[in-house]
């Protein structure tokens, strides 16, 4: 035999563990049929795959290992290549070098019978090549060495692969310039590329990863060479803390491995441990973690705690999991019908006879609803008429109008025409549409009937309105246990011709008697249900702190229209803003800036958060420079750029200044105009350019 055609198994170093011995037991498997008594022969070797032994190389091992590399180099295993026959060119390839075999079906026994084999380890650089490469790579080395036979062979030859990808390479549209370079070179054979499951292909994996403990010997793990040390990080808090114990001793109860810290330093560890950019705001938890790791003091705990609670950064940035502040506060009770009533708006429906809006009506006594519908949502003059003919023409002027701050009721029209009525205004708070929950709740109920009613021909919701409305009154409430047509006028409207006699009122008096007993019962019901209401809402709820006219407090900025341009990375609360007014305890009138002032400064409690007294503050923004008497700011960065009239407008980040004091600034105030020609070249919102300035 050519010594080359057999160097791979010749060359095949002896196993240092059980797992390069499977590997080598592994590729004899296959030719273990045509060596005589192969078991007996490899018995030393097999006994040592066992997991109950040590492994330990015997002297037994090492000449079962010799014997069996010499029957494969040798007949009758191996046959003379013969280019009239058809070759099989089994390849596979390992993170660290590539195996094939060359075999041929032989013509005395018809069994395949290797002719060579075949294996290279991988440079550094062919290391770096992703799987299906190191593939291709080995079919290209292994065409390469047996091209001799193979290039001039009569019968298309076989090439067996792992890899499935690349049975299509040959046909593939799109190549890189390596298998550009490759497929040139394949164009000179005649090949299919089929398919073999990892389970099958063992005998050319074998050969592949004869070079796995060769390279885990000479090529570092790491970067540096075992034993090299690059540079020993001393934190400056550490060395803050040892020269402040040059003048506080350390008290006994400080840990031997720990550092005491004396009262002056203590707030720079927590700085340190908190507010570091290594450790990036973490709560009282994994800032207790830091600390812990080096430094003590008594009241570590408890400093942390309030530190954590304090940080500026934390409140604006974190969204809170407590309960919603806040306790219920639920509306008075309403003494006869209609006296209080509450008002929205259902938008979003589609058309249905000229009508997409409906105006909700409700009654906070009976609980009783009008359903109006309407072409458009109405100004606050139209707003005014539909309800004077739908329901002060039926149910007399009311005391109080509830509703949302929609720009109907906030309009000084509606003001004035309230107060002309004799009505009381009650508008909801900022973003909390609890405060009109009669109506939100009548929405829900009527939205309900009108999905089940003409869920078949959503265009025809205007048709069962009148029906959905007597459903909805005719129902008995879960306040009062009464419907509200009788909550409201004394008697439940006869279903049946068999009612009427029992429902005729013999006499006024006697209406007003059975009226005013059946508003005294649905008051003293509506009471016990405010309690119980009371009682399972404030479970969920939380006691809002105390606030006071002038305090400090964060808003958060959930519904706010801040100019941010990634919401998800907008902070959380903004602030703080004083306190100008406590309506109620659940709600308060807060001083917004110049860039809020389209916002209602009336919140619920729940919308905010007190400023707690924090141990060190943040600095404040810069102030601007005055370049001929005129105020200059510096520019962070450009996030976005919209026309306005005949130029454009670009929203700043001002330096120094939070996210929510971003604005829109015309082209002609930003002075520098390098930052719109880098982001007009960029139009990214992550580029960042130089300070500049703007007015």
């Amino acid at each position: 035999m050519d010594p080359a055609k057999v160097q791979a198994v010749i060359d095949w170093p002896a196993p240092k563990s059980r797992v390069e011995l499977q590997r080598f037991l592994g590729f004899a498997n296959f030719y273990r049929r045509f060596i005589r008594n192969f078991g007996q022969v490899a018995a030393p070797l097999t006994a040592l795959t066992s997991v109950k032994t040590c492994f330990k190389w015997s002297v037994s091992a090492q000449g079962a290992f010799d014997l069996l590399k010499n029957r494969f180099t040798s007949a009758p295993i191996l046959v003379t290549p013969d280019v009239s026959r058809q070759f099989v060119v089994e390849v596979d390839a390992s993170e660290v070098g590539v195996g094939a075999i060359l075999s041929q079906r032989s013509l005395s026994d018809d069994k395949v019978h290797p002719c060579a084999y075949f294996s290279h380890r991988l440079s550094p650089s062919e290391r770096n090549y992703d799987v299906g490469n190191r593939e291709l790579l080995a079919i290209r080395l292994a065409l390469g060495e047996w091209r001799q036979w193979l290039e001039g062979a009569t019968v298309p030859f076989v090439v067996w692969t792992d890899h499935r990808n690349l049975e299509y390479i040959r046909s593939a549209k799109r190549l890189n310039a390596r298998q550009a370079r490759w497929a040139l070179f394949f164009a000179r054979f005649e090949f299919v590329i089929s398919y073999r499951p990892g389970s099958k292909n063992t005998k050319p994996d074998a050969l592949s990863r004869l070079f796995s403990s060769s390279v885990a010997s000479t090529d570092p793990e790491g970067i540096l060479p075992e034993g090299r040390v690059v540079g020993l990080t001393v934190w400056g808090i550490e060395r803050q803390v040892k020269q402040a114990l040059t003048h506080t001793p350390s008290p006994r109860a400080c840990p031997r491995n720990l550092l005491f810290v004396p009262v002056p330093t203590r707030l720079a560890v927590l700085q340190w441990a908190h507010s570091a950019k290594l450790a990036g705001h973490p709560g009282v938890r994994g800032t207790l973690a830091s600390i812990r790791q080096r430094f003590w003091w008594p009241t570590r705990e408890h400093d942390t705690r309030r530190f954590v609670a304090a940080c500026s950064v934390c409140v604006q940035t974190k969204s809170g999991n407590s309960p919603p502040a806040g306790r219920l506060r639920p509306l008075p009770i309403p003494s006869r019908p209609w006296s209080h009533i509450a008002l929205d708006f259902v938008t979003g429906l589609p058309s249905s006879a000229g009508k997409t809006v409906i105006l909700t009506v409700v009654d906070r006594f009976s609980k009783a609803a009008h359903f109006i519908p309407l072409a458009k949502l109405p100004s606050a003059k139209e707003t005014a008429q539909i309800i004077i003919e739908n329901v002060f023409r039926i149910h007399g002027l009311p005391s109080d109008v509830v509703s949302d701050r929609g720009p109907q009721f906030t309009s000084q029209f509606w003001r004035e025409f309230c107060r002309l009525i004799g009505a009381s205004v009650s508008l909801s708070s900022g973003f909390h549409p609890q405060s009109n929950g009669q109506a939100e709740r009548a929405n829900q109920t009527i939205g309900r009937i009108l999905r089940s009613l003409s869920f078949r021909n959503p265009a025809s919701w205007s048709e069962q309105l009148p029906w959905a409305e007597y459903a909805h009154n005719s129902l008995p409430s879960s306040a009062t246990g009464l419907s509200p047509f009788q909550s409201s006028l004394g008697y439940q409207p006869p279903l049946f011709s068999s009612q009427f006699a029992e429902s005729s009122v013999p006499s006024a008096q006697a209406f007003v008697q059975r009226c005013e007993r059946t508003w005294k019962r649905v008051r003293s019901a509506l009471c016990r249900y405010r309690t119980q209401t009371v009682r399972a809402a404030n479970k969920r709820r939380t006691k809002s702190p105390r606030y006071c006219r002038g305090q400090r407090v964060w808003l958060s900025t959930q519904n706010l229209p801040l100019k941010t341009a990634s919401r998800k990375l907008t902070p959380r609360f903004i602030g703080p803003f004083r306190i100008s007014r406590v309506i109620n305890p659940v709600a308060v009138r807060l001083l917004l800036p110049r860039y809020l002032r389209r916002v209602h400064p009336v919140f619920h409690v729940s919308c905010i958060k007190p400023v707690l007294r924090a141990p060190a503050r943040l600095p404040p923004p810069p102030p601007p420079i005055l370049v001929e008497g005129a105020p200059i700011y510096r520019v962070r960065r450009i996030l976005d750029m919209r026309p306005r009239g005949r130029g454009h407008q670009y929203l700043v980040d001002w330096e120094g200044y939070d996210p929510e004091e971003r604005s829109w600034v015309p082209s002609r105030d930003v002075l520098d105009r390098a930052l719109i020609e880098d982001f007009l070249r960029c139009r990214q919102v992550s580029s960042s350019s130089a300070p500049g300035g703007a007015r």
